[in-house]
């Protein structure tokens, strides 16, 4: 009897060591997700649009409506990477703080549901609308997948859907496709605008190594008029992503169309990138301007220099009385995109610009700065005019300003020095160089030792650079800082560079160096941009 009392009681405790075990385990796995969890809100921007969770990449449907900015989104709800795509959706009233919505736009038998775009029907070409309610028609890709792995070319077409809740809801018009597969493997990702000069609906598609332009009148009946991009510009991957639209030259009533592509792999500093081209169009035919028409693959017409700009188009049915192009890009590169050490949420959006085009001599540039908008969260601001510099100066500090969410614009009136080196860095020893080399005329950005960068052997294998586009004496620059991004603009918006970074710890000083005799900064400013 004693002796099995000793072994009931062996079992108990030993059962009590397995339980008490198990429930250690258990906690410590519960922490270790705890942690993981705080990793990725950690990342997460402050400001810079984001899913709630999963995956995102291009910016879709975007239009201006009853006082809301719409952005749609390729999604995939239930992964971190890319998967079976649908349309996200998030609203703004001001392009910079989004409310995410329910998910506006599912695949079906037909397909996924891949790139494109959105219009507001103003005049009813369509006739979807009824009890006068204005169509809202968004204009997608259909990507078959089953097609795609039995081996056929023809498995994407273009389709369309309608709204009559302002973007909330959609119907999938019942006569799709509205364009069928000619027989190309890439056809994809629809733009198209309204082309009130030669009153007709327009859509540029992306065909492979080309750019294809339909017309319409009522954006179900589509008739190819051209197409253009053979041997034009950079061609290392396929062109994705277009959009085209007219734009008055600044400081005159010169009208030009403007064709953004993008394309991937082949951006300017590898990966995925977003080219430019700027002409006329006949209504029918896009004709580039005469120094773009024999473009080589190395040119310097891009959007953004920066390795993390992709896929960005513009807003549809901004008021003429309002007058600017807004832009927003895919803040991320297909390089590395489905690998950054975030997990519940992936990737994130520009911040919002305005695009201007802009006349010298015979040439045309697009020149983009933040969207206006952003000032209205300035708070906190330190100013300082004649700073000196010589060696390493210290500019700003996190004690003055929040180097997560800032906003710094500078001044040099007359570029003395060789190199213009900013540094932002932490007590990690973290740190992103960015600057000017004035003997090359070239601007560089360096994160190879901003923290975190083993994720992918593309992410900082070599510093990015972009070349100085204008050539006036002094420089001027615009640095936009979130938690794991920068956007700088120097020169009024000329040459543009974005990348994302992870960064073992905040950012806590920007600083300054320069090689030789001391000069002068003319003017500094930062700001704190405050949110909820």
């Amino acid at each position: 009897m004693k002796r099995i009392v000793n072994l009931m009681l062996i079992s108990a405790l030993t059962l009590a060591s397995v339980t008490s075990c198990m429930d250690r385990k258990d906690e410590e796995g519960k922490e270790a997700v705890a942690m993981e969890v705080q990793k990725d809100e950690d990342f997460r921007p402050n400001f810079h649009f984001t899913p709630e969770k999963n995956w995102m990449n291009d910016p879709n449907g975007m239009f201006f409506y009853n006082g809301y900015f719409h952005l749609y989104f390729q999604h995939y709800p239930d992964d971190n990477v890319w998967g079976p795509m649908h349309w996200g959706h998030a609203i703004s009233t001001d392009m910079i703080t989004w409310k995410e919505q329910p998910i506006a736009i599912y695949p079906d038998e037909k397909g996924y549901i891949f790139s494109g775009s959105a219009v507001v029907d103003n005049n009813n070409t369509s006739g979807f609308g009824k009890d006068g309610k204005v169509p809202i028609v968004a204009i997608f890709t259909y990507h078959d997948p089953k097609g795609e792995e039995a081996g056929e070319t023809d498995y994407q077409s273009q389709a369309i859907a309608y709204s009559l809740d302002e973007g909330k809801t959609w119907t999938k018009y019942e006569g799709n496709p509205v364009i069928e597969n000619p027989g190309i493997k890439d056809f994809r990702d629809p733009k198209v605008t309204w082309d009130g000069i030669h009153q007709q609906w327009v859509m540029v598609l992306a065909a492979d190594d080309k750019s294809l332009f339909y017309t319409s009148q009522n954006l179900k009946e589509w008739e190819l008029a051209s197409e253009f991009g053979k041997g034009v510009g950079a061609h290392g991957g396929v062109w994705e992503c277009p959009d085209f639209f007219p734009m008055y030259v600044e400081g005159s009533d010169e009208v030009k169309w403007v064709l953004i592509q993008s394309l991937n792999p082949g951006g300017y500093n590898g990966g995925s990138g977003t080219q430019y081209f700027v002409g006329d169009f006949d209504g029918k035919e896009f004709t580039p301007v005469k120094e773009m028409q024999d473009l080589g693959e190395d040119h310097h017409y891009w959007i953004d220099f920066g390795k993390d700009n992709y896929a960005g188009v513009t807003w549809a049915n901004i008021p003429e009385e309002n007058g600017r192009k807004l832009f927003i890009g895919w803040m991320s590169n297909w390089l590395y995109a489905q690998k950054v050490p975030t997990e519940s949420w992936r990737s994130a959006m520009t911040v919002a610009r305005e695009l201007k085009l802009e006349k010298k001599g015979d040439s045309y540039i697009i020149t983009s700065v933040p969207a206006e908008e952003l000032q209205n969260y300035r708070s906190i601001n330190y100013k300082e005019d004649n700073v000196k510099i010589k060696g390493t100066t210290k500019l700003i500090d996190s004690s003055r300003i929040d180097l997560a969410s800032a906003e710094i614009r500078f001044n040099i009136s007359e570029l003395k020095q060789t190199n213009y080196k900013f540094r932002l860095s932490n007590s990690q020893g973290d740190e992103l160089i960015f600057g000017y080399d004035h003997s090359k005329k070239e601007f560089y950005l360096d994160r190879s030792e901003a923290g975190q960068t083993d994720f992918s052997d593309d992410f900082a294998n070599k510093i990015s650079t972009a070349p100085r586009l204008s050539d006036a004496e002094g420089l001027n620059g615009i640095i936009i800082l979130d938690k794991t991004s920068i956007e700088l603009f120097f020169d009024d918006g000329k040459t543009v560079m974005t990348e994302i970074f992870f960064p073992n710890y905040p950012w806590e000083q920007l600083s300054i160096s320069s090689e030789g005799d001391e000069f002068s900064m003319d003017h500094i400013e930062a700001y704190q941009l405050k949110f909820k």
